[in-house]
């Protein structure tokens, strides 16, 4: 009986991350649809290789930043985790992002590998949630600096830019608070005493990462660079696919793109992050072909990059047991 549930629950969670990839498919698609496609062929055949290559190279180098980030801010929390075992974590968490049929498959990644390797579960999952919560101060703070330095720019349709920012942060808003909504009783469902202690642990160990400002600020920095990194590196391939706008825009509209991809409408944001873009940077004066150039390359690279992670994180993952097997009894 228990097999079956657990077959029928696989079985769901694949068909729905394949309604997920087939939904942004379809919206990249209607995109392509509506746009030139010769323009956008064209932008597409202006990526040098060696460029692709070096930008997922530096993509790599970030995820090994925002990694040694994830860890300091767990540990705070008192996770007690190697470099090890938070690059199993954190690499894992990257692949499940794309490739796990879930809404929050990354995260449950980074949670089952870490319950696994520390001694106090609690503390994994605080630290990771205050991670999160620095990773959007971050974006955040990017949008701000870009709006700071967008009014010296002139003729701007600033009614249509807004309108289009507050939809989208709208849009992610409320299905934040849908899915906040929906998941609140079936977490609390026979709230025992042992899931009240649990709690209790869980807010010890997020209030010893908040009481430490040090790591706070650490943290927010270090999400700051991989952040800014993956920015500097989309405005590059948009150089590439001839997409030339100045960087404070793009602090503002990639930021708000990457929030609003979000949405668990389609797997990894596909096709929002895009659309987000298309709709945020043609009021600047980006053709809506050379923008979506832009996001397909990029998608390709995170797309590599989530593969490349999750085979990093098996290959530590079988080292480590190796080690443990040759290790004497």
């Amino acid at each position: 009986m228990i097999g079956a549930h657990h077959s029928a629950a696989a079985l769901r969670g694949r068909t729905l991350m394949i309604v997920r990839w087939v939904a942004g498919i379809a919206l990249l698609v209607a995109l392509a649809h509506f746009l030139r496609i010769e323009a956008l062929r064209s932008a597409l055949g202006r990526v040098p290789g060696t460029r692709f290559l070096v930008v997922l190279a530096g993509y790599l180098l970030a995820y090994a930043v925002g990694m040694l980030k994830w860890r300091m801010v767990v540990n705070a929390a008192g996770a007690g985790l190697s470099v090890t075992s938070s690059a199993q974590c954190y690499f894992g968490g990257l692949f499940g992002d794309l490739f796990l049929p879930s809404i929050i498959g990354g995260d449950v990644v980074r949670l089952s590998v870490g319950l696994r390797k520390s001694e106090r579960p609690a503390a994994v999952l605080a630290g990771n949630f205050a991670d999160r919560l620095l990773d959007l101060a971050a974006d955040v703070t990017l949008i701000a600096v870009g709006l700071a330095l967008l009014p010296g720019r002139s003729g701007l349709n600033w009614k249509l830019i807004g309108s289009r920012a507050v939809f989208l942060l709208g849009v992610a808003a409320i299905v934040a608070s849908a899915l906040s909504f929906g998941l609140h009783k079936p977490l609390l469902r026979g709230r025992s005493v042992r899931f009240r202690r649990w709690v209790g642990k869980f807010r010890h160990a997020f209030r010893s990462v908040s009481r430490r400002p040090g790591v706070l600020v650490a943290g927010w920095l270090g999400g700051m660079c991989v952040q800014g990194g993956f920015l500097l590196m989309t405005a590059l391939l948009g150089v590439s696919c001839g997409l030339v706008l100045p960087l404070e825009v793009w602090m503002f509209a990639w930021p708000l793109a990457k929030i609003a991809a979000l949405v668990p409408l389609t797997q990894g944001g596909l096709g929002v992050r895009e659309g987000a873009l298309v709709a945020l940077l043609t009021p600047f004066g980006a053709a809506a072909s050379l923008v979506l150039a832009t996001g397909l390359v990029a998608e390709g690279i995170i797309i590599c990059a989530g593969l490349l992670s999750g085979l990093l994180a098996l290959l530590l993952r079988e080292t480590e047991e190796a080690a443990d097997e040759g290790k004497p009894s």
